[in-house]
C-alpha cells in the first residue's frame, strides 16, 4: 500500500510540474513582448515544450517567424522541371516509418505529398540552397508537428540558418562542422579520445545525426521533437555537442570494442533507443558552457573558418550581449554550479579544463565575465548567419 501511495504522489507531482511549466509558457506567449527568453529555457529545461499544441505556438517564436505571413499554398508548375523533384520524391517514398504506425495509408500518402511540396518550395525560393538526402526527416518533422504552410516558413528559415552549412553545394563544411566531435570528447575522455583515435573510427557513424537533427536514427517520434525543442533554443552547433555526450554515454561500450575502424563504427552507428534523453540533454549544455566553440576551433579547424557560414555573422555578438540562448545555458550552468558545487567534479577532464572551470565560476558571478564572454565569442565566431532579428 506504501509503495502504491509513493507512486501515486509521484505521478501527482509530476503532472502538477508539467501544469506548473505549461502555465509559464502561456505566460511569456501572452507577454508584451513576447518573453522569448522564457520560451527558450522552457524549451531547454526538463520535457522541453510537452505537447505538439504548445510547439505550434512556440516554434515559430524561436525561429521569430511571422506566423501571419506564411509562404502562399504550392502551385501545380512547382514540380515542373525541378532538378530536385526526382531525388526528394525518392527519398519520401523511402520515409514510411518516419510516419506514425498505424496511420492510414491515404492520410500518410497525403502527407508525403505535403512533404515534397514543403521541400520544393523551400528549395525554389532559395536557389543558393542545395537539397541534400536527409533533409526530408527534418522537414516531416515539422510537418507532423505543425501543418504544411507553417512547416514550409519555419524551414525554410531554418534551411537559411541553422542548417545552411549542410546546404552548400559540397560537404566541405558540414565535414568541419563533425571535425568538432573529438576535440569535445578529447576535453571529456581522453582515454576514450585516444582509443577511436587508434581504431581510426572517424566521425562519420554520427553524419546522419548531424544533417537529420538525429529524426532519422531515433524511432520514437517523442524523443525527436524534444530534441527539437532542445536545438532550436540553443546555438546551432548544440546538435554536436549532443552526438559528443551521446558518445561519451556509451564510453564503456566502445572500450569494451576491438579496437579497430570496422568494430567501432559498427557499434556506434547504432544508437541506442533508450537512452537517458533528458541527462543527456544537461550534460551537452553544461559541456557547450565549459567548451564552447571558440575554445576548440583550433583543434576542429581543417579549412578557413570565414568559408562557413557559421563563422560569418557579426552581428550575434550584439545579439548574444543580451538574452539569448546562450545565456540560459549560462544560467543553468551557474545555477548547478552552485547548488552542487559541482565545479571540479562535473566532468572527468584533462589538467588543463580545470582553469576553464575556474574561469567559468569566476566569469558567471559577474555580469559579463570571462566564461560568458566566452560564449559571447562563440557565439560570434560560429553561429549561422542569423539575421539579428532571429533573436528578438
Amino acid at each position: 500500500m506504501k509503495s502504491n501511495w509513493l507512486m501515486g504522489s509521484a505521478t501527482e507531482d509530476c503532472d502538477s510540474k508539467k501544469k506548473r511549466k505549461e502555465a509559464e509558457i502561456y505566460q511569456a506567449l501572452r507577454s508584451e513582448p513576447i518573453d522569448v527568453a522564457a520560451l527558450r529555457r522552457m524549451a531547454i529545461s526538463e520535457g522541453g515544450l510537452l505537447m505538439d499544441e504548445i510547439r505550434c505556438k512556440v516554434w515559430p517564436k524561436l525561429l521569430n517567424v511571422n506566423t501571419e505571413d506564411l509562404p502562399p499554398p504550392p502551385g501545380k508548375e512547382l514540380r515542373e522541371d525541378n532538378k530536385d523533384y526526382q531525388q526528394v520524391l525518392l527519398d519520401v517514398r523511402r520515409s514510411l516509418r518516419r510516419f506514425p504506425p498505424g496511420m492510414p495509408d491515404e492520410q500518410r500518402e497525403g502527407l508525403q505529398e505535403e512533404l515534397i511540396d514543403s521541400i520544393l518550395q523551400v528549395l525554389q525560393r532559395n536557389p543558393q540552397l542545395h537539397y541534400y538526402q536527409g533533409y526530408h526527416d527534418i522537414v516531416v518533422t515539422f510537418l507532423l508537428v505543425v501543418g504544411e504552410r507553417l512547416a514550409t516558413a519555419l524551414v525554410e528559415k531554418l534551411s537559411t540558418h541553422h542548417l545552411r552549412d549542410f546546404m552548400d553545394p559540397t560537404m566541405d563544411n558540414t565535414k568541419h562542422i563533425l571535425n568538432y566531435l573529438m576535440p569535445i570528447i578529447d576535453q571529456v575522455n581522453p582515454e576514450l579520445h585516444d582509443f577511436m583515435q587508434r581504431a581510426e573510427v572517424g566521425t562519420i557513424f554520427a553524419l546522419s545525426w548531424l544533417i537529420t537533427w538525429f529524426g532519422h536514427v531515433l524511432s520514437d517520434f517523442r524523443h525527436v521533437v524534444r530534441l527539437y525543442d532542445f536545438f532550436l533554443a540553443c546555438h546551432p552547433l548544440m546538435p554536436i555537442y549532443f552526438a559528443a555526450v551521446i558518445v561519451l554515454h556509451r564510453a564503456q561500450e566502445v572500450l569494451a570494442c576491438e579496437c579497430d575502424m570496422a568494430s567501432v563504427h559498427h557499434l556506434l552507428s547504432q544508437i541506442p533507443q533508450d537512452l537517458p534523453y533528458e541527462t543527456l540533454i544537461s550534460r551537452a549544455g553544461d559541456l557547450f558552457v565549459q567548451f564552447p566553440p571558440s575554445e576548440l576551433a583550433r583543434e576542429a579547424a581543417q579549412q578557413q573558418a570565414e568559408r562557413t557560414a557559421a563563422s560569418t555573422f557579426k552581428d550575434f555578438e550584439l545579439a548574444s550581449a543580451q538574452q539569448r540562448p546562450d545565456t540560459v545555458l549560462r544560467q543553468r550552468f551557474r545555477d548547478r554550479l552552485r547548488a552542487e558545487e559541482r565545479a571540479k567534479a562535473l566532468l572527468t577532464t584533462k589538467p588543463r579544463t580545470n582553469r576553464f572551470v575556474k574561469l567559468a565560476v569566476m566569469g558567471l558571478t559577474v555580469a559579463l565575465g570571462a566564461a560568458a564572454l566566452a560564449v559571447v565569442k562563440s557565439a560570434l565566431e560560429w553561429a549561422p548567419k542569423f539575421e539579428l532579428q532571429i533573436f528578438p
